[in-house]
């Protein structure tokens, strides 16, 4: 199957196939979503105004049987941050749109009228129909109906409410492999689909398989590949108690945000730690280990269940337990659950949402520790829209602006994740440098800082930062262009036949002659690329800085403050 572009233009409502211009034929996943937007967007128009686009790409190697493939990115500008955006996430999606041929979906203009549409990618094309049954139901509301509207078990990309709404936290939803769902989270890119109207889109393949350019030499380098993955120990650890091992381990260091980000312990953590996750999915019968997509061999999702045994929500990840855990101080494991639920029905990103609640509870506009009142007002006001809830819905810095509140915990307005950049200095680096807002995934220095993986380096220090969080953002943009998961760093960064595999696996798949310097190059091109539309759309370095609070309040229990200069933050950008 040759790869093509498939294009959407949702103004006159037609549809084309085009040949892939050469210079994005050497692209996949972020690389190719980055790509595009900085060609054919104009930085400085409105995130959800007809001139945006969104860019849907699987990776180099997704609709391959290479192990932890089946990444979808999606790309165009952000609503919440005002930058280029980029975010990926599992589910079946990538694996059956690659065997479509599609190098890249692209949706680009705006429908003059009200009315909403689903759209259906195969082979042959795209087509678009008007959508009346599913529009103001939520995500499992959705995916249910479709199970019964549509044949052949296509995959499902879809938007709740909040997309419809155009909330700026609002996420992009993908059906896995057991019917739950996975979400591309982060910027509010289901904004950017809303805007277009669209309410969901299925594919489905069919009989089309992907050509492989060396067959027996792809097979090899993904025994190798897949091997090195399952052998090191923080896959294995991921395995057993999922992402959400990391509660007990980034509090022991001093760097869990509690209580809106005046602390760095939280008392109630074992309440919320992976291990009490764990024993209780196994004593209520739910899955402890669960594959997020085809192929994963890593396996760190699970399906927790309620006290009375019944499915409750999945892929319960430890950034969403942090945020609506420690950050609000709920140290019920149930209502973190429903809060995770509720969310990814209401298709909302559950980081971005979870510090906009810790930011409300300083504002006085609930307790902290009222999970119960949580799952409320997620229920009654950001779910239908309400004042609040839009307010909630647009994330931390809008509920900051709106309630008067000045520890406001964002970068380029987008909500800073899981761990403290006072006691974690390297993750600090990441969150101000990021072309794209607060993001542990762009560079995660917990690896070295914390997990020791790829070597060590004082996470207490400033010595190393800025080149740790350099090296570790060029890698992941050039991983997050394969399609692989995030997790194959850990494995490429200690184990010296995963790196080579990857390549190998490339060059096989396409007949070519990557070395490691290519892959660096990549790396560097997106970095650049990206920080190059963002120029373009107003940003400069000042914009590279964290809040002010961290750097005036010292974080317990190391009294610590980031005390990197304006300066030394700029040194990232020296390649």
């Amino acid at each position: 199957m040759k790869d093509r572009i498939f294009r959407v233009n949702l103004t006159d409502m037609t549809t084309t196939v085009e040949d892939v211009p050469e210079s994005w034929a050497g692209h996949g996943g972020r690389g190719l979503t980055s790509t595009i937007v900085a060609a054919e967007v104009d930085p400085t128009c409105h995130p959800l105004g007809p001139k945006n686009k969104l860019v849907f790409a699987p990776g180099l190697l997704s609709g391959t049987v290479a192990a932890n493939s089946g990444r979808l990115s999606v790309g165009g500008k952000s609503p919440l941050t005002g930058t280029i955006k980029e975010a990926n996430g599992g589910g079946t999606a990538a694996q059956l749109m690659a065997r479509c041929g599609v190098k890249a979906l692209i949706l680009e203009g705006q429908p003059a009228d009200d009315k909403w549409f689903s759209l259906a990618v195969t082979p042959e094309g795209v087509t678009i129909e008007e959508e009346t049954e599913l529009v103001g139901k939520g995500n499992f509301a959705v995916l249910e109906t479709l199970s019964t509207r549509l044949e052949n078990n296509p995959a499902i990309i879809t938007i709740g409410p909040a997309g419809e709404m155009k909330m700026a936290a609002a996420n992009i939803s993908i059906k896995d492999p057991d019917g739950g769902i996975r979400s591309n989270g982060r910027g509010g890119l289901g904004a950017v689909m809303g805007s277009k109207r669209v309410k969901f889109i299925s594919v489905t393949p069919g009989d089309a398989k992907l050509e492989i350019a060396d067959p027996e030499a792809f097979k090899a380098a993904n025994r190798t590949f897949a091997k090195a993955l399952v052998d090191h120990p923080v896959s294995q650890a991921l395995g057993q108690y999922g992402t959400n091992v990391l509660v007990n381990i980034i509090n022991e260091s001093g760097g869990l945000p509690t209580k809106n980000f005046t602390q760095g312990q939280f008392e109630g953590h074992e309440k919320i730690s992976g291990e009490t996750m764990h024993d209780t999915i196994k004593e209520r019968g739910g899955r402890v280990k669960h594959n997020c997509h085809p192929g994963c061999v890593i396996q760190c999702s699970q399906v927790y269940h309620d006290a009375d045994g019944k499915k409750l929500t999945s892929g319960f990840e430890y950034e969403s337990i942090w945020a609506m855990g420690a950050d609000c101080c709920v140290d019920n494991l149930d209502h973190i659950a429903m809060a995770d639920k509720l969310m990814d029905d209401i298709g909302i990103d559950s980081i971005e949402t979870s510090v906009a609640f810790g930011v409300a509870m300083e504002a006085g506009i609930l307790e902290f520790g009222d999970g119960e009142g949580v799952c409320r007002m997620l229920k009654e006001d950001v779910a239908t829209g309400t004042g609040l809830g839009r307010v909630i819905g647009n994330g931390a810095g809008s509920v900051g602006r709106t309630y008067g509140v000045t520890r406001v915990p964002v970068v380029k307005n987008q909500a800073i994740p899981a761990y403290d950049p006072r006691a974690i200095k390297g993750i600090g680096i990441t969150y101000a440098t990021s072309t794209q807002g607060a993001d542990h995934t762009m560079g995660y220095t917990i690896a070295t800082n914390i997990l020791n993986v790829g070597g060590a380096v004082d996470p207490l220090t400033k010595e190393g930062q800025v080149e740790l969080s350099r090296n570790l953002q060029i890698a992941t943009a050039a991983i997050d262009s394969t399609g692989m998961c995030l997790f194959i760093a850990f494995a490429a960064l200690d184990n010296e036949e995963c790196l080579p595999a990857l390549i190998d696996l490339l060059n096989a798949r396409f007949g070519i002659s990557l070395t490691a310097d290519d892959v660096v190059n990549l790396g560097k091109y997106i970095l650049k690329t990206e920080r190059e539309f963002n120029e373009k759309a107003g940003f400069t370095n000042l914009d590279d800085r964290l809040p002010e609070f961290f750097y005036n309040e010292p974080l317990s229990p190391h009294n610590v403050v980031f005390d990197f200069s304006g300066e030394e933050i700029d040194t990232f950008w020296d390649f």
